[in-house]
C-alpha cells in the first residue's frame, strides 16, 4: 500500500522530519540495505588484505593504485548525471499518475444529460459508465502487474461484472494485432448516438458535451499505453548505472587507509570505518534506487500506485452517480444566511484566534502615503499643461523638426505662458518673429472676447469680416536653425566632450 505521511508534515515543528527517519516501510533503508551491506563487506575485505596479507612492496604498489583511484573519482560527474536523471524520472512518474483515467467528470455529464427514470433509461446510464470503466480496466491490465494478477484472463473480467458474455464474444470477434482497450469507447459512442435518436439525450449540445468528455477519458487511457510502450532511452539508464557503480568501485580502493610512502612522513588518521564514504554511498546509491523504484510506478513496490483500489473506487462511485443519484435531489430551501447581508460562518474555540487576523486587501493597502494636503490633491490633466524638458534635449528636438507650429500646442493666450516656459524660443535674437507671434495671439483674443456670439462664430452666428480674415490666416511658423557644435558645447558643464 502507498506510504502516506502527509498528516505528519502538515505543521512545521522541531524534529518533525526526524520522526520520519524511523519508519521502515517505504524507507530508503528497506530499499538500500542489501547494497549497503555488500559495499561495507567488500571495503572491510580489502582493508584486511591491505593491513595483514600484503608485503611492504605490495603495500607500496597498492598505495599508488589507491591514490590513482581516488583522483579518478573527481572525473566522474555523478552529481550532474544523477540529478538530471532523477528529475526526469520524477516528472515522468507524476505525469503517469495524472494520466490514470478517472470517471468523475464523465459520470456527472451522463447523470445530467441521459434522461429517463424507467428501466431503459437506467440501463443506458449504467451501461455507458460501465463501458468507460471497462476501458480503464483493459488498459490497466496491460500496464500494471497488480491488475493483471487480479484479472489474469477475460473470464475474470466477465466474472467481475465489467463485461457480459455477449460483449466478450463481440470483443474477441474483432481481430487486431494491437491492444483493443479502445473498443468499449467505441461502444460508448454508438450507444450515446442511439440514445440521442431515442430522445434520451435531448439535444446535440448535450451529445457533443458527452463525446468531448469521453474523448478526454480515452486520451488518458492512450497516454498510459504510450508511457508503458515508450520508456526512457535505455542508454541513459545504462550511463547512470555505470557511472554510480564505477564511482563506488574506485571508492572501494581509493578510500582505504594508506601508510606513508616515505619513512617519517606523516600519514592520514586511521579511521577503520570510512564514515564520509559510507554517507556518500548512502546518498548517491539511494538516489539511484529512488529512480529505480519510480521509473515504473505500476509495479508492486511500496510506493507504486494502488491501481486495484482505484478500479474499485471508480466503479462504485460512478454507478452510484448515474443510478441512485439520478434526479435524487434534496429539497431546495433557504440557507442559514438568507436574511443576512454578510455571511459569517462560526468558528470553534480552537480556531477563534483566526477571526482576529485582518483580511488581505492587497500588498499596497498598508503603504504610507504623503500627508501633505497640496501633494495629495487631484489634478486634472489637460493638453495645455506644461511639460518639463531639459534645454539640451529641447535643442535636439528642435533640430529634428525645422518648423514648430505654436497653435498645435493650445489655443488662446492662456497657453502662451506655458509654451514659453516649456518651449523657450531657440532664437531670441529674432524680435520680428516674436512680435508677429504676439500680434496674432492678441488678435485671436480680441476676436473671441468682443461682442456677442454670431451665427457663423463658435456658436453658429455669422462671423465678422475681421474674425474670418484672422481665421483664414496661416498659423504662424517659427523657423528653427540647427544648433551649431559650439553652442551645444557651451551648454555642457565643464566643456564636456562626447
Amino acid at each position: 500500500m502507498t506510504v502516506s505521511y502527509t498528516l505528519k508534515v502538515a505543521d512545521s515543528r522541531f524534529g518533525g522530519f526526524s520522526k520520519l527517519l524511523f519508519r521502515w516501510k517505504g524507507s530508503i533503508y528497506k530499499l538500500l540495505y542489501k547494497e549497503f551491506v555488500v559495499f561495507m563487506v567488500l571495503y572491510a575485505l580489502l582493508s584486511i588484505v591491505y593491513r595483514r596479507l600484503l608485503t611492504e612492496e605490495q603495500k607500496h604498489l597498492y598505495t599508488k593504485v589507491a591514490q590513482y583511484c581516488n583522483r579518478s573519482t573527481d572525473l566522474i560527474p555523478i552529481s550532474f548525471v544523477l540529478g538530471f536523471y532523477v528529475t526526469l524520472i520524477v516528472n515522468r512518474w507524476w505525469a503517469q499518475y495524472t494520466s490514470i483515467p478517472l470517471p468523475d467528470q464523465l459520470m456527472c455529464i451522463i447523470s445530467s444529460n441521459v434522461h429517463g427514470k424507467d428501466e431503459r433509461g437506467r440501463i443506458l446510464r449504467r451501461t455507458l459508465i460501465r463501458y468507460a470503466n471497462l476501458s480503464a480496466v483493459l488498459i490497466l491490465r496491460s500496464v500494471s502487474t497488480r491488475v493483471l494478477k487480479r484479472f489474469p484472463t477475460m473470464d475474470h473480467v466477465v466474472e467481475a461484472g465489467f463485461m457480459t458474455q455477449d460483449e466478450r464474444k463481440k470483443f474477441e470477434s474483432l481481430h487486431s494485432d494491437f491492444n483493443k482497450y479502445w473498443v468499449p469507447c467505441v461502444w460508448f459512442t454508438n450507444l450515446a448516438a442511439q440514445a440521442r435518436r431515442d430522445g434520451r439525450i435531448r439535444d446535440d449540445v448535450a451529445l457533443r458535451l458527452l463525446m468531448d468528455e469521453l474523448n478526454a477519458y480515452r486520451a488518458k487511457c492512450s497516454m498510459l499505453f504510450h508511457y508503458d510502450w515508450i520508456s526512457i532511452p535505455l542508454v541513459y539508464t545504462q550511463v547512470v548505472t555505470i557511472a554510480v557503480y564505477s564511482f563506488f568501485a574506485f571508492c572501494l580502493i581509493g578510500r582505504q587507509f594508506l601508510e606513508p610512502l616515505e619513512p617519517g612522513q606523516e600519514g592520514d588518521l586511521d579511521m577503520y570505518v570510512p564514515l564520509p564514504t559510507l554517507l556518500q554511498f548512502f546518498f548517491y546509491a539511494g538516489w539511484l534506487k529512488v529512480a529505480e523504484q519510480i521509473i515504473n510506478p505500476f509495479g508492486e513496490d511500496d510506493d507504486d500506485f494502488e491501481t486495484n483500489k482505484l478500479i474499485d473506487r471508480n466503479l462504485q462511485v460512478s454507478l452510484l452517480s448515474v443510478d441512485d443519484m439520478y434526479q435524487n435531489l434534496p429539497p431546495a430551501a433557504k440557507d442559514k444566511y438568507w436574511n443576512e447581508s454578510t455571511a459569517q460562518p462560526p468558528y470553534t474555540t480552537a480556531t477563534a484566534a483566526e477571526t482576529l487576523k485582518p483580511s488581505f486587501l492587497g500588498s499596497t493597502f498598508d503603504m504610507r502615503m504623503c500627508e501633505d494636503a497640496e501633494q495629495s490633491q487631484l489634478v486634472e490633466a489637460s493638453p495645455n499643461m506644461p511639460r518639463t524638458q531639459t534645454p539640451l534635449l529641447g535643442r535636439f528636438l528642435a533640430a529634428a523638426s525645422p518648423t514648430i507650429s505654436i497653435k498645435n500646442f493650445g489655443r488662446g493666450g492662456r497657453a502662451t505662458p506655458h509654451l514659453r516656459r516649456a518651449f523657450p524660443s531657440p532664437h531670441p535674437e529674432d524680435p520680428e518673429a516674436v512680435d508677429r507671434i504676439e500680434e496674432e495671439e492678441t488678435e485671436d483674443e480680441e476676436s473671441r472676447g468682443s461682442g456677442p456670439p454670431t451665427p457663423g462664430g463658435p456658436l453658429g452666428g455669422p462671423q465678422s469680416p475681421k474674425a474670418s480674415k484672422i481665421r483664414r490666416k496661416e498659423p504662424p511658423m517659427v523657423l528653427v536653425k540647427a544648433p551649431s557644435s559650439e553652442s551645444i558645447g557651451a551648454e555642457r558643464p565643464g566643456g564636456w566632450e562626447p
